[in-house]
């Protein structure tokens, strides 16, 4: 990690354990991915959601809204909150703010990440529905990548809809990389769509990202378990 300089650095909730207080994140957090705080974008767990209202979090980061947006070279990114306080079904505040945001910045290129996972195959948690409406907006503006963490493992989808459709020509990749820390959870049978499952590797995912497209790669504490490719925007 000491070698690595990212342009930002996204969590994907559930940063300091158990409870998301200012005490964690300064004991267990800040000592290792502190280094990065001044390029991190951050978005909440339910874990954070221990601490009332996410105040650690908040506090830690300095940070006010529970989601919010900006842009990396021509991609423009997406942090929501999620869980405790934070709902996103159709005409919540949060998911209006995502239709109005999409709306305002029709990027070639989009990438939204949130803590619980869509889909997920792993047996610590279940593919969360509540996310469809999320999901449904992300498609309808033409989003290209998602990130979720919630479940300890890392697990990677075929493009595909909402409702769990393969689609290739404008479906959305998936990605979950609940890797950085804890106990990890055993990976369950595939759920459709999923092509790489990893339980038992540490580390992080990193992601380049080019004008009209985009490479990944999951880099292991160990070296023992690789993924990476790319993708075209649509």
């Amino acid at each position: 990690m000491l070698g690595i300089a990212p342009a930002a650095a996204l969590t994907l909730g559930d940063n300091a354990y158990t409870s998301g207080s200012l005490t964690q994140y300064q004991t267990y957090y800040d000592p290792n991915w502190g280094r990065f705080k001044t390029t991190t974008r951050p978005t909440t767990g339910n874990h954070e959601f221990q601490t009332a209202g996410a105040q650690g979090y908040h506090d830690y980061f300095g940070i006010t809204p529970n989601y919010y947006s900006y842009d990396i070279g021509t991609w423009h990114l997406i942090a929501l909150g999620s869980d405790a306080g934070v709902p996103n079904g159709i005409g919540s505040a949060e998911e209006t703010w995502l239709r109005n945001d999409l709306a305002a910045h029709p990027a070639l290129c989009t990438l939204a990440y949130w803590h619980e996972p869509r889909f997920t195959s792993g047996s610590g948690h279940s593919s969360d529905t509540s996310w469809t409406p999320v999901w449904q907006d992300l498609y309808n503006a033409g989003a290209e990548l998602v990130l979720n963490g919630h479940v300890h493992n890392y697990e990677r989808f075929a493009p595909q809809t909402p409702t769990g459709a393969r689609d290739d020509a404008r479906g959305i990749v998936e990605i979950v990389s609940g890797t950085g820390g804890a106990s990890h959870y055993s990976s369950g049978p595939p759920i459709a769509n999923s092509l790489v499952q990893n339980d038992t590797d540490f580390g992080v995912l990193e992601l380049t990202l080019h004008s009209g497209s985009y490479d990944f790669r999951f880099v292991s504490a160990t070296g023992s378990f690789s993924d990476a490719g790319s993708g075209v925007c649509h």
